[in-house]
């Protein structure tokens, strides 16, 4: 059968294209349940024949979905627009949820007002689920409405005070800072410092965390130096450092981006990389083969965090109970180290 002309195809047409019933067709449409594999594969051939196409609107009338999932995320968009690690992970759940037919609408919630008006849409019918990155310990009264509602919600990352209530996939941020410092002093460097990410996230907290457990008893605080995740914060933090005069060869910072800006108050006062101090980053983003040398640092696998925020968050939807997933990191070796 070619492709109908001058009307759009229904159920009907396939039905009759494929050879069975018109049931088997909408059952093959809502995910394939009680349906052999014969028969599916009769029912997606008569579907590429004749061209026919989901009605979104009929189908969203028919199961109370929308077919849309809302992509929350709680920074400023100066934030989202200079970090690449939020497009990466943006663009592959967009990608995983395209291969279920369904849209990722972007929210942006950073200020009080954002997220009135996020709670609103998100809870009023217009998704049938979200997809939390980035969240704050500001923000944890915005998220317990949220939770509330029943909204089917999973997490990039640990959610701080919600640990064990939220489905989340996040990448094993405490096992990667611990391994990335103890290549460091494996690499002979016995004088750390750390550039650490904002103690109001989980992945700032957990990295700081695992420096200051490898170190033990060297541990001090003033081999500590905060940060807010961008460039600029990982130059602020450098100065400090090297104003505690305190002697070090090597530093870890908790991201790529404040490891570059680390670099370039580095090589402003003198001290080359990595010959009199090692530099270490996290997340192996784009900027990490920016900086000179490129950088050594620790691989967050994106990909696979945001395929399975996906999988939990469709688990949800269908009224599974929420997951929660870790996946591995690993070192790539560079250049700084």
């Amino acid at each position: 059968m070619t492709k109908l002309r001058g009307r759009r195809p229904t159920i009907d047409d396939v039905a009759r294209e494929a050879g069975v019933s018109r049931g088997t067709v909408s059952r093959v449409l809502n995910g394939g349940h009680w349906v052999s594999d014969g028969a599916r594969e009769q029912v997606e051939r008569a579907i590429r024949s004749t061209g026919y196409r989901i009605n979104p609107h009929a189908r969203s009338l028919a199961t109370s979905r929308t077919g849309s999932v809302g992509f929350l995320l709680t920074e400023s968009y100066e934030r989202f627009f200079a970090d690449p690690n939020f497009l990466q992970i943006l663009r592959a759940c967009a990608d995983a949820l395209a291969e279920h037919g369904m849209t990722l609408i972007l929210i942006m919630a950073d200020t009080l007002e954002e997220r009135s008006r996020a709670t609103e849409y998100l809870t009023s019918g217009h998704v049938d689920g979200a997809l939390v990155v980035s969240t704050h310990r500001d923000s944890q009264e915005f998220l317990r409405t949220l939770l509330e509602s029943r909204l089917p919600v999973i997490f990039a990352g640990v959610p701080l005070g919600f640990e064990e209530q939220v489905g989340h996939a996040t990448a094993d941020d405490e096992g990667g800072a611990r391994a990335m410092v103890e290549h460091l002093r494996s690499k002979g460097r016995t004088r750390l410092v750390h550039i650490a990410g904002p103690q109001d996230t989980s992945g700032g907290t957990s990295r700081l965390r695992a420096f200051r457990e490898v170190l033990g008893d060297a541990y001090a605080d003033e081999l500590v130096a905060y940060g807010d995740y961008s460039r600029e914060s990982g130059r602020r933090a450098m100065r400090e450092l090297i104003s505690r005069e305190v002697p070090f060869d090597a530093v870890f910072c908790s991201n790529d981006l404040m490891a570059a800006g680390a670099m370039e108050v580095l090589a402003a006062a003198g001290i080359a990389v990595p010959e009199d101090v090692a530099v270490a980053g996290f997340d192996d983003a784009p900027v990490a083969l920016e900086t000179s040398p490129p950088l050594t640092t620790v691989r967050q696998p994106f990909d696979r965090v945001s395929a399975e925020m996906v999988r939990l968050l469709i688990d949800e939807i269908d009224g599974r109970p929420a997951g929660r997933v870790t996946l591995p990191t690993e070192i790539v070796e560079r250049g700084t180290v």
